[in-house]
């Protein structure tokens, strides 16, 4: 009997540190890409959104659909802050990771011969059968919504529901290594890949999309609108963020900034260089025009302690990240960010 035992006090030790670790992986490792967006896919692409930009030099693999986006298959791309306020991330997230761990450790436990939270000694005798049964029924749900959202988002991506993906490869580039804006990047671009795939964007209406000429005053208003979009998430500032971005961009970056707030870091991204740049599609819907860009920029990244000031996440040697962007520009507008995906 001592001998049986000891492997299983080992086992539900294991499960009960397993589980205590969980959360803090899921913070080291959101944590790694901490710049606005935090390393993810969200925004929306009009009635692209579950249509993979086409692919280019700068980004020659597929981005990554969208893990955050208000946007549903078949339909057009909200518009609104109200609508923006209510927007949730998929995903299990932190709690989420913790309850996953409990859960994992309380089966563990049964497989041994235990209770369902054996492992978990004064934990389960103080909150009981009730804590058991409300602990189960949250992982229950927060994993059934998380598969859920995660099957919509793939079948979207590889079916045919919102048209076939935009024929034609990328445009020009928009900027190839350290030099400047190549000459001739207004001539050219109205041929675009942006024929295929009808409904209404953030514009509203019904009308089909058609191609867009991108000048070179929109290529600059790209770059300047990477610069200052991480800019104003080093500053927290919500307010500039709201001039830079759609509703629902900012409805993601206020999330993420409250998020850090909580755990009581500040994260700080400065010296923004765009290296290469790829116009992937130009499209316009209704009366809203639409660019996808994939770039290639480094920056220094990283995350520090609000009291401390130490560096917890990152450091002062930059490092390099191509993302695809979306922009979305309104008549009598500038360009605004409406999408990021990560390449």
């Amino acid at each position: 009997m001592t001998f049986l035992r000891r492997p299983r006090g080992i086992v539900q030790t294991l499960a009960l540190t397993m589980a205590l670790a969980f959360p803090l992986l899921m913070i080291a490792v959101s944590a790694a890409d901490a710049r606005a967006g935090r390393g993810g896919s969200a925004g929306s692409r009009g009635s692209r959104t579950f249509s993979a930009p086409a692919t280019t030099p700068t980004a020659p693999n597929a981005a990554q659909p969208f893990n955050r986006t208000m946007t549903q298959p078949g339909t057009t791309a909200p518009r609104g802050a109200a609508a923006a306020g209510n927007a949730a991330r998929p995903g299990m997230g932190m709690m989420g990771g913790l309850m996953a761990g409990l859960l994992g450790a309380g089966l563990i436990g049964m497989l041994f011969g235990g209770g369902l939270f054996s492992g978990l000694g004064s934990l389960s005798s103080f909150l009981g059968l009730a804590l058991q049964i409300i602990i189960i029924v949250m992982v229950a749900r927060f994993a059934m919504a998380w598969w859920r959202r995660r099957n919509a988002n793939t079948a979207a991506y590889e079916g045919p529901a919102n048209g076939p993906a935009p024929a034609g490869g990328p445009q020009t580039n928009l900027r190839n290594g350290l030099g400047g804006l190549g000459a001739g990047l207004g001539a050219g671009l109205g041929g675009g890949p942006g024929a295929a795939g009808g409904g209404s964007g953030l514009g509203g209406g019904a009308a089909a999309s058609t191609p867009l000429q991108i000048t070179p005053d929109d290529y600059e208003a790209f770059e300047r609108l990477l610069g200052e979009v991480q800019a104003a998430w080093s500053d927290e500032d919500v307010e500039k963020l709201h001039k830079l971005a759609t509703p629902e961009m900012v409805s993601y970056f206020t999330e993420d900034l409250a998020a850090n707030k909580q755990r009581g870091v500040v994260n700080k991204v400065t010296g923004v260089k765009l290296l290469q740049g790829d116009l992937a599609e130009a499209w316009r819907e209704g009366v809203t025009d639409f660019a996808t860009v994939a770039m290639r920029f480094s920056l220094t990244d990283k995350t520090v302690d609000r009291a401390s000031g130490n560096v917890v996440d990152g450091g002062d040697t930059p490092v390099e990240a191509t993302e695809v962007w979306t922009f979305a520009r309104r008549p009598g507008e500038g360009w605004e960010l409406s999408a990021i995906q990560q390449a």
